[in-house]
């Protein structure tokens, strides 16, 4: 299955252990971050938090309450993660401090924040806390074209892309446990495409091109992505075949890529890898078919390329392996 739902609290912790237990918790359903209860007891009362992770392909969204405390991710954490994740947090009640990239801002009811878990982090919890979190490996946002470079920041939480996905997230969070395989990949991707749009909207970013003497660019690149995702089970999809189709030089065609730190080579193999793992998902079509469908006339480079991109194999993917989940 490519949904999996897990539930965990500090229910029937001893008092002296929930410190230790919830530095555990996090660190397991979030990322590693060194905790603090504040104040100490919770005020002479006893500390309480819970975590529901769902797994949905590669996508994880965590629903966390807890009261007050502090948390510090140093960058001797961060450095020893094995993979950046953008995450998308949604607040449902309560009040917290958020610092990164020396930038610090108080999250309420209704806010949105998107984070960088590569980046060093500071949180103080100061009143009892609900929150939604989405995390995503960054691989999988270039699939959409998300931001390429840091992402930190409050997002609007009035604004209708950030609304959009807010609400997406509720649906997804109640559904998930009945979709099938091929429907949480789709379920996956349309996140995705919510989080690319809210992110580059919310954080001021509307293309990959900010300036505005520059605006053509933006638009160029985003009729030629248009293309090439229409083209992308086409043979000889290189860079000079994408240039030919839009009346320009391969030179030019780069240096439409050049500000979101791809290539047009990248990009076509990004989004074949990911109509390929669709299919993986949904169908039972032999892998080999499967590979030259999307462009991979050699199965070996093919399982090669998927492994760099998802690290586990075309077939182990299929059967639902552990890194499926992940």
């Amino acid at each position: 299955m490519a949904t999996r739902v897990e539930h965990f609290s500090l229910e029937g912790v001893l008092p002296q252990e929930r410190e230790r237990r919830w530095e555990e918790l996090l660190s397991a359903t979030h990322f590693a971050t060194r905790v603090r209860l504040t104040p100490p007891g919770h005020g002479g009362g006893l500390f309480r938090a819970s975590v529901s992770r769902i797994f949905v392909d590669d996508l994880t969204l965590v629903d966390t309450r807890c009261d007050p405390c502090s948390g510090v991710r140093g960058r001797d954490l961060v450095e020893s993660a094995s993979a950046g994740h953008v995450v998308m947090t949604f607040t449902h009640a309560g009040r917290e401090t958020v610092t990164q990239d020396g930038l610090t801002g108080e999250v309420r009811r209704g806010d949105a924040v998107a984070w960088d878990s590569a980046r060093p982090t500071r949180f103080q919890v100061w009143e009892p806390l609900a929150k939604r979190s989405l995390m995503i490996p960054r691989r999988a946002l270039r699939e959409v074209g998300g931001p390429s470079g840091p992402v930190c920041g409050i997002l609007d939480g009035s604004a209708a892309s950030t609304r959009l996905l807010a609400g997406y997230l509720e649906l997804l969070a109640g559904s998930a446990e009945e979709l099938s395989a091929a429907a949480a990949v789709s379920a996956r991707n349309a996140a995705l495409h919510l989080v690319s749009a809210a992110l580059h909207a919310g954080l001021g970013r509307p293309g990959p091109v900010p300036a505005e003497a520059a605006l053509p660019f933006p638009l160029r690149r985003a009729a030629v992505l248009r293309w090439i995702d229409r083209n992308l089970t086409r043979p000889g999809l290189t860079p000079a075949a994408v240039a030919r189709a839009h009346g320009v030089s391969v030179r030019t065609l780069h240096r439409l890529f050049e500000e979101s730190g791809e290539t047009v080579a990248g990009v076509v193999r990004t989004r074949r890898l990911a109509g390929a793992r669709a299919d993986l998902a949904s169908g039972a079509e032999p892998v080999s078919v499967i590979a030259a469908r999307w462009g991979f006339a050699d199965p070996s480079h093919f399982a090669r390329a998927f492994g760099t991109a998802y690290g586990t194999t075309p077939t182990c993917y299929r059967a639902g392996g552990p890194a499926r989940g992940r």
